[in-house]
């Protein structure tokens, strides 16, 4: 793979998909040749999670391209950083998710989107859970907090819970007081 250009592959592949899935090509296996999901591997990205972008972005028009770009690019760094271009072979279950209705840190969601960008990040994602669903955009709007930025907040806290939820009550603090600035 070439690193240079991966993003505009990635692209590239996100486009031809949106337009098969618009002509009505809208399973799993018509939207990806055998090249595109060569090239989706190399970035630790499977064709499961770029099929649920592509889905919501036609249906609901979000997550944006953008978005979803630099979501991936978190996930892609992830992937050769820490698991040096290697899959985890494990996947979790979703009985391993916090119930929707969780708080944490006076936050609904918190504690269910913190167990999602873990298994995000390590590429552990069963096939019928989605990072950046439609209930985690909302939470995350509501928390003005970058699905990207937040990736990025659990990889550096580790397993260190109470990090992101000072993080993430940071960032909703400085919302409210009109400062767009994120945390560092």
């Amino acid at each position: 793979m070439k690193n240079y250009d991966w993003a505009v592959l990635f692209r590239d592949v996100f486009q031809a998909s949106v337009s098969k899935y618009r002509t009505g090509s809208t399973g799993l296996n018509a939207l990806f040749g055998e090249k595109d999901k060569e090239f989706l591997h190399s970035i630790g990205c499977s064709t499961q999670e770029l099929y649920d972008f592509v889905e919501d972005f036609c249906r609901m028009n979000e997550p944006d391209f953008e978005t979803i770009l630099l979501v991936t690019d978190v996930r892609r760094d992830y992937f050769w950083r820490e698991q040096g271009g290697r899959f985890s072979a494990k996947r979790i279950l979703m009985s391993d998710l916090p119930p929707k209705g969780a708080t944490l840190g006076g936050m609904e969601w918190l504690p269910r989107i913190i167990e999602k960008a873990r298994a995000k990040l390590r590429g552990e994602m069963p096939s019928d859970l989605m990072y950046l669903c439609g209930g985690d955009r909302p939470f995350l709007k509501s928390v003005n907090v970058h699905p990207a930025d937040f990736l990025r907040q659990v990889w550096r806290a580790g397993e260190d819970t109470a990090q992101i939820v000072a993080y993430v009550q940071e960032q909703r603090r400085g919302d409210a007081r009109g400062n767009n600035q994120p945390a560092v």
